[in-house]
């Protein structure tokens, strides 16, 4: 079953080899000594050890260490910030079980900050960079290319716009702050499905 080894694609239940050609990797389950494609996707071979994996056509996205996430800001502590991820940025899939992120506050921004208060506000959804995966998952927003992407009101919660010194709001004229990204109001919506609200709704 040389062909096995080929680069093709597969469905689930596809036979791919036998335990004797590869060992199984990612995307593939053994039964009987044989091999079969358990994702529909392309197969790859490690030449390294043989491993065979099937690489899905649609994966579900994975929140893994430095990857860039979309999250909604939920609560804001003394020291950090509560963020229920939505979706990895190279995904338009929702991340399965809402799973929830931290910003430290000293994983803010660039330089001090006295109050979390003053970067991010319960309702704003942020890109973020993932510093740590396991066992819990810790964010950063310190690089300019990070930080709050959409924000709301405090006061009318309407969409807040950017202005040359932060951010206010086109119905009632009030002002606030967000350590924002530079990408402030322009990656939003081709980048991030519909976020569910705090009740899963």
């Amino acid at each position: 079953m040389s062909a096995a080894g080929d680069e093709r694609f597969v469905s689930p239940g596809d036979l791919l080899g036998t335990a004797e050609e590869f060992v199984p990797g990612r995307g593939t389950y053994e039964d009987g000594g044989k091999i079969y494609a358990a994702l529909l996707g392309h197969t790859r071979v490690d030449p390294k050890d043989r491993a065979i994996r099937v690489e899905a056509v649609h994966p579900i996205p994975r929140i893994e260490e430095n990857g860039i996430v979309y999250g909604r800001v939920d609560e804001i502590k003394s020291a950090m910030a509560i963020v229920t991820i939505v979706a990895a940025a190279e995904s338009e899939r929702l991340v399965p079980g809402a799973p929830e992120g931290t910003i430290h506050i000293s994983k803010a921004k660039d330089g001090y900050t006295d109050t979390l208060a003053d970067e991010f506000a319960p309702g704003d959804i942020v890109v973020a960079r993932v510093i740590q995966s396991h066992p819990t998952v810790k964010l950063t927003t310190a690089p300019a290319s990070l930080g709050v992407v959409s924000a709301r009101c405090q006061i009318c919660h309407a969409p807040l716009e950017r202005t040359g010194r932060g951010l206010q709001c086109p119905r009632c004229g009030h002002e606030e702050h967000r350590k924002t990204a530079e990408g402030y109001g322009q990656t939003l919506e081709r980048s991030v499905p519909e976020a569910p609200d705090a009740a899963g709704r």
